[in-house]
C-alpha cells in the first residue's frame, strides 16, 4: 500500500468513526431524550469532530481524483481543524476527565476526547503540509475559538446553558473566574497551534530533503 492509498484509507476510517461516534450520540442518546439539538451542536467537541471529519473526507477525495498539491487555504483549514481536535483532547483530559458526563456513552466519549484528537495530529506528522505555513496562520486559527468563548458566555448569560464549566460563573467564581479561565485556554490554545504550525513545518522540510513524492 503506497502513502497516497494509506492516507485515502487512514482518513475515511477515522472520519467515519468519528462520524459514527457523534451520530449514535445524537440519535441514540439527544434525540430519544429530549435534549436540545442546538444544544448538542454547541459543544466545541461535538464541532471539532464534524470539522476534522469534514477535512479527512475531503482530502480523501481530493486524493482519490489525484489532486495533490492544496491551496495556502487549504492547508491553512485543515492546519485548524488539527488544532481544534487536538485542543479537545488535551482539555478534556486535563481539565474535564473527572467531571460528570452525563448521558454522554463511555465507548463515545473514547472516540470523540481521545481516539479522533490522536488521529488528527499523527494525520498532520505522516502526512505533513506540502509548504511552509507562515506565523499568520497560527493567529488565524485563534479567531474560532475565541468567537465560540464569547458566543458560549453571552449565550449562556441569557438562558443559563454552558456547554463547558469553565464558562459558568457559578461554577468558575464569577465572571472574573470566567475570564481567568479563558484568558488560561487562550495562552493554551496559541501554544499549541504554534506548535502545530511548527511541527508541520519541521516535517515538510524534512520530507522536502528525503524528496518525499506523494
Amino acid at each position: 500500500m503506497n502513502s497516497r492509498t494509506a492516507a485515502i484509507v487512514y482518513r475515511l476510517l477515522f472520519a467515519a468513526l468519528s462520524l459514527t461516534a457523534v451520530g449514535v450520540q445524537f440519535f441514540a442518546v439527544t434525540i430519544p431524550l429530549g435534549h436540545s439539538i442546538f444544544n448538542f451542536f454547541c459543544y466545541f467537541t461535538n464541532l471539532s469532530n464534524i470539522m476534522i471529519s469534514i477535512v479527512f473526507i475531503v482530502s480523501a477525495l481530493r486524493l482519490i481524483s489525484a489532486r495533490k498539491d492544496p491551496s495556502d487555504s487549504d492547508v491553512a483549514i485543515r492546519g485548524g481543524a488539527v488544532v481544534y481536535i487536538v485542543f479537545v483532547g488535551v482539555v478534556f483530559n486535563t481539565i474535564l476527565a473527572d467531571t460528570d458526563l452525563g448521558s454522554l456513552i463511555p465507548w463515545v466519549n473514547v472516540v470523540l476526547h481521545m481516539i479522533i484528537p490522536i488521529a488528527g495530529i499523527v494525520d498532520w506528522l505522516i502526512w505533513a503540509p506540502r509548504r511552509n505555513l507562515p506565523f499568520r496562520v497560527a493567529l488565524w486559527w485563534m479567531v474560532w475559538p475565541a468567537a465560540y468563548s464569547i458566543f458560549s458566555v453571552v449565550r449562556g448569560a441569557i438562558d443559563g446553558f454552558y456547554p463547558y464549566p469553565f464558562f459558568n460563573p457559578n461554577v468558575s467564581g464569577g465572571y472574573g473566574g470566567v475570564a481567568l479561565w479563558c484568558l488560561v485556554l487562550v495562552v493554551a490554545f496559541f501554544v499549541l497551534a504554534v506548535l502545530v504550525r511548527w511541527l508541520g513545518n519541521l516535517r515538510h522540510r524534512s520530507l522536502a530533503r528525503v524528496g518525499d513524492t506523494r
